[in-house]
């Protein structure tokens, strides 16, 4: 089976070294380029399965690329980027990036979510899932309420009853905070005491283990401290 090949694009050419080697080392083909133009050029000249995009670069930046890319190729985009302003990072998904991770970044991480983009796009066979009214989709998240299946990055996860429950609390209501009661009092039909906190809790750290990359800087459920937890709209 030929090796999956990753176009690196950044102006920086110690980091594309960097960058080339991890990923050789993980058994990629590396592909590269040190500003948008190339990246065009790259992506004509060969097959291409992901690409790791820098912002700022020179003759044509990774915002502007990428929307040139999105014109003819739907193959997933990291933005990778030492701009870590909200902005920058919502102008990278709304314009069609798939993932963005600031600079410095972990190697470990870096590589978990390479893998995690080619595993949802071979999985959906170059598009995404469609939501309909038994699934609800955030992100590379998806939630099957037929099935009571749970989807992250193109990959099955094995929730328990409790965990599957709070996540589709949370996912049916995005961007809505639910303290410990109410998650406890919604999914154990029980009112809900002093004790409660501790059990919600420990279900939220299973889920985190089972749905997030990184449990310390979590993409999905945030936990909004002195009030409660709830599911992140990720574009």
């Amino acid at each position: 089976m030929e090796p999956e090949t990753i176009l690196i694009v950044d102006d920086n050419k110690e980091i594309v070294y960097s960058l080339g080697e991890l990923l050789k080392y993980e058994g990629y083909q590396v592909v590269k380029a040190y500003d948008g133009m190339e990246a065009l050029e790259a992506l004509d000249n060969h097959h291409i399965d992901l690409i790791l995009l820098d912002v700022m670069m020179p003759r044509l930046n990774g915002l502007s690329a990428l929307m040139k890319i999105r014109e003819n190729y739907k193959i997933p985009a990291i933005i990778l980027s030492a701009k870590t302003e909200e902005s920058d990072k919502v102008s990278g998904l709304v314009l069609g990036a798939d993932d963005y991770i600031s600079k410095p970044y972990n190697p470990a991480e870096l590589i978990a979510r390479v893998k995690a983009q080619l595993r949802r796009y071979n999985t959906w066979g170059g598009s995404a899932p469609k939501e309909d009214e038994d699934t609800i989709i955030n992100g590379g998240l998806v939630l099957d309420q037929k099935q009571r299946l749970v989807i992250v990055d193109g990959g099955e996860v094995k929730l328990t009853a409790k965990e599957y429950y709070i996540l589709e609390l949370l996912m049916e209501h995005p961007g809505q905070v639910f303290s410990a009661e109410q998650i406890y009092e919604n999914v154990w039909g029980e009112m809900a005491d002093y004790t409660v906190e501790n059990t919600v809790m420990v279900h939220i750290r299973h889920i985190r283990e089972k749905i997030e990359i990184d449990t310390k800087n979590p993409r999905y459920v945030k936990v909004v401290w002195g009030i409660g937890y709830k599911m992140e709209k990720y574009q």
